[in-house]
Formats: structure tokens, C-alpha cells, sequence
């Protein structure tokens, strides 16, 4: 069983510890070959906990300061504080975490929507963001931000992680019009597809959010949908028939 975890890093986020994690390295089998992290998956809860503990060493904290949220796809944010419990974080509906905290790594699940991680190193400020299109749309990204900001973080840094990229999201035409009905120059993340259809770029209106918001951003690159080895994938594994998919993990901490 390979156990070498593959993490992938940015230096926009230097010197804080911070990591992409890719599938590689896990504990889990079959649909969920590697480092799936998602208790709300059908993986064996014995095998994810393996995998969130591996992911907890590399971020040099104890598995219970390794803190996620129930993820709704929603705008909210949880501010962890000095005193608050790590590992209650699972029992909030949120999709993302801030904290000025020392000592907690903060993390979100992804399998195509953004992973976006952010830093006031200067300010000791970290955030991490689940951002599908619907919760970009609705303003996570800026509710984070905020509340980084609400901690005293002043010069935030924010990198996008492996999701899916626009080569390989089609979207329906009801799809962009909700866009389009926010902000007519928002077609610049749309563009025609093989069969018709529109193909919409997630990392680049992620992108697009931060900066509007004075964040320096970036996107790694990676595209989640096309890379099966490293990557879990929503729209891959429905696309296949697969009944379930796993969930990679992205973390950072102070």
C-alpha cells in the first residue's frame, strides 16, 4: 500500500504550512482508491480516518486540530477562535474556516468545485474556502475574505487548488444566464463547447471574485475532471456510473 502523500504547494502562501493533497497516498480502496477524506462518502470510516490522520502529521497538528465543516454550499463562514474546539467544526453547516489561531489546520473537501486557501502571513490570518459555482456565485469567497479581514488580515494572498477546469465543465445555457443576469461581462468565463453547449470557467471567475475583492490570487492549474490518477472527480465518476466518488482535502495552518 503506497503511502507517500503528493502535496502540492504555491508560493503565494509561503512560508505558512499549506497544502493541495492529491488522491496519492491513502488508505481507502476500490471507488475511493487513496486518500478519500470524506466522511460524508460510503468509504470505510476506519480507512478516511486513517487518511485525515495522515493529512494531520503532514500538517504537523494532532488529527483532532485538523478542522473541516458540514459543507452546504453556502456563503457562510466558521471563525474558529482561541478555546473553540477543532474537531466540533464537522457539526456546523458552513463552506469555509478563518482563524488567527496558532496550533489548527483548517481544511475543505473538494472533488471539482475550488479549493481555495488564503494567508495574511504578516497578520497570522488564514482562511479555507469551498467554492463551487454556486457558492461563488453567492459570495463565499467575499464572506471569507471579510471575515479574514474582521481578524486583521490586511494584505491576503488566496490560491485556487486542483478543481475542474473549463475544458471540461458543460454547462446548460440556464446555467450561464444566472451569471449573466448578476453581470453581463461575466460571459467572459463562458465560451462554446464541442456539442453546443456553454463551457464555464470556475478557476477564472474564482480568480476573477478575489482580485475585485484586492486579493492577490492564483490557480495551480491542475484540472480535476482529467486527471483520474491524482484526482477524485464528481462529474468524472457520474459521467462512468460510479455509485460514489471520494473527496480530496485541502489544508492550511498557522
Amino acid at each position: 500500500m503506497q503511502t507517500t502523500l503528493e502535496i502540492l504547494t504555491h508560493p503565494l502562501l509561503a512560508p505558512l504550512r499549506h497544502g493541495f493533497f492529491t488522491r496519492k497516498g491513502g488508505a481507502s480502496s476500490g471507488l475511493f482508491a487513496g486518500l478519500n477524506c470524506g466522511r460524508g462518502s460510503s468509504d470505510q470510516a476506519d480507512a478516511v480516518a486513517v487518511n485525515r490522520a495522515r493529512v494531520a502529521e503532514a500538517m504537523r497538528v494532532a488529527p483532532d486540530r485538523l478542522a473541516t465543516v458540514h459543507q452546504t454550499h453556502s456563503a457562510r463562514v466558521l471563525t474558529l477562535r482561541p478555546g473553540d474546539d477543532p474537531a466540533a467544526a464537522c457539526r456546523t453547516e458552513a463552506d469555509a474556516i478563518v482563524t488567527a489561531t496558532p496550533g489548527i489546520a483548517i481544511a475543505v473537501l473538494t472533488a471539482d468545485c475550488q479549493p481555495v486557501l488564503l494567508a495574511d502571513a504578516g497578520a497570522g490570518v488564514i482562511g479555507a474556502a469551498h467554492a463551487g459555482w454556486k457558492g461563488a456565485v453567492d459570495g463565499i469567497l467575499d464572506a471569507t475574505v471579510a471575515a479574514m479581514r474582521a481578524l486583521g488580515a490586511d494584505r491576503i494572498r488566496a490560491v485556487i487548488g486542483p478543481c475542474i477546469s473549463q475544458r471540461a465543465y458543460e454547462v446548460g445555457d440556464e446555467f450561464m444566464d444566472r451569471f449573466l443576469a448578476e453581470d453581463a461581462e461575466n460571459d467572459r468565463f463562458f465560451a462554446g463547447g464541442p456539442h453546443g453547449r456553454p463551457m464555464f470557467d470556475l478557476p477564472g471567475f474564482g480568480r476573477h471574485r478575489l482580485r475585485a475583492l484586492g486579493v492577490e490570487a492564483d490557480w495551480t492549474g491542475h484540472c480535476t475532471y482529467s486527471d483520474a490518477e491524482r484526482f477524485f472527480s464528481y462529474r468524472r465518476s457520474t459521467h462512468q456510473g460510479q455509485a460514489d466518488y471520494g473527496r480530496l482535502i485541502s489544508a492550511i495552518a498557522l
